[in-house]
């Protein structure tokens, strides 16, 4: 069994009609055996797709299931508190702390954000005293946060030890000797709200679109929203909600320490249904910081360094973002990227829905970027 070829159903949004891309469903319990059959099709979802369903309703996901619901309940709390409340710490790192609605770019041209968020960084929930609000300062809620950290860490983890062995590596070789919870990384857990918006009238929309800085992203989100640009692709889809899986995607850290041959999707947050709030759960787990690799502008860097960079892109204006190469945003994917079997079909299939795009090329060097800050 591999990577979907199914041509996507799809449904009606902001007056068009707009895929629903398929995508393959892993078995958590059979990566975690390091099955041969399982660790292939996960290889192929990565290295085709980018973006992949993870069952987690066996034994062995179960247990991050229920992490999942109080750590929505607790977020229902937290964004539910007044303004005062949630913002009491600020944003005391790029990945610990509370940024409100508004803060970055938004997913549709001419938009802010339309989200509030707060994070909780790995390297944060280790420390003896871990920085919270006081609104989240007792032991029932630090344990939840602590519990959907750890859950999280281990899932993707062992999804990285499953791909470490479908590519044949070996010792320090492997994905996960990069990611070991005694270094220093960015690694966090994101807690987002998407206030209700109309995209056709609102000016706070969703979530731009982007790769993701991490190795690897576990989100959980039971509401619509969440599109993709699958590689190969022109057009922005729906992913569908699937009931006990979470969603993984390969960031950029992975697919540079693959050498390049890991997919890290391109994807955006658009309102779904514009008086709907939406709730999702992030895990990025990311290298440790002085992990180095060839990012995709074929320089050879740290992985904090790329964060660091990348992070100030995200919050940067839509005008200072375009100073910068696309590839930073993009992590080296556009639409002109090698059209893999799965891509072909869904381009065939949508042939005469989509208008035919030219190469898009970074206006200027990153230096231009610098000086524009």
């Amino acid at each position: 069994m591999g990577v979907s070829t199914e041509v996507p159903q799809t449904v009606e949004w902001a007056g068009k009609r707009v895929p629903i891309y398929p995508m393959e469903t892993v078995d958590f319990g059979r990566v975690l055996s390091q099955e041969p059959a399982e660790l292939e099709i996960l290889l192929r979802c990565c290295q085709e797709q980018g973006f992949f369903y993870l069952d987690l309703n066996g034994l062995d996901g179960s247990r991050f299931l229920d992490d999942q619901q109080k750590t929505l309940d607790l977020m229902h709390r937290y964004f539910e508190s007044p303004i005062e409340a949630k913002n009491e710490l600020g944003l005391v790192t790029a990945h610990l702390g509370y940024e409100p609605v508004g803060s970055r770019t938004g997913g549709l041209p001419n938009t802010r954000d339309g989200y509030e968020m707060f994070k909780v960084s790995r390297d944060e929930i280790q420390r003896k005293d871990p920085k919270f609000p006081k609104i989240l300062q007792n032991d029932t809620d630090k344990a939840i946060l602590k519990n959907a950290i750890s859950g999280s860490n281990i899932v993707t983890k062992a999804v990285l030890s499953g791909l470490s062995s479908a590519m044949g590596l070996v010792g320090a070789a492997r994905y996960e000797n990069a990611h070991r919870n005694d270094r220093p990384s960015t690694s966090t857990l994101a807690m987002m709200h998407y206030v209700p918006a109309d995209p056709v009238k609102d000016k706070e929309i969703g979530h731009q679109k982007h790769t993701d800085i991490s190795s690897l992203t576990l989100l959980f989100a039971e509401e619509w929203g969440l599109q993709i640009r699958p590689p190969g692709t022109k057009e922005f889809g729906f992913v569908a909600p699937k009931k006990g899986c979470a969603i993984i995607n390969v960031g950029d850290s992975l697919r540079f320490a693959s050498g390049h041959t890991m997919m890290s999707c391109i994807h955006r947050v658009v309102p779904f249904n514009p008086e709907e709030h939406r709730y999702s759960i992030a895990y990025f787990l990311r290298a440790e910081n002085e992990t180095m690799f060839t990012d995709s502008e074929g320089r050879y860097v740290t992985a904090g360094q790329w964060h660091d960079e990348k992070f100030f892109l995200f919050k940067a204006t839509p005008d200072v973002q375009a100073l910068a190469p696309p590839s930073m945003l993009y992590g080296g994917m556009t639409a002109d990227e090698e059209w893999t079997p799965y891509a072909q079909s869904v381009a065939k299939a949508h042939a005469s829905e989509v208008p035919a795009e030219g190469p898009k090329q970074a206006p200027v060097v990153k230096e231009n970027l610098v000086k524009a800050h």
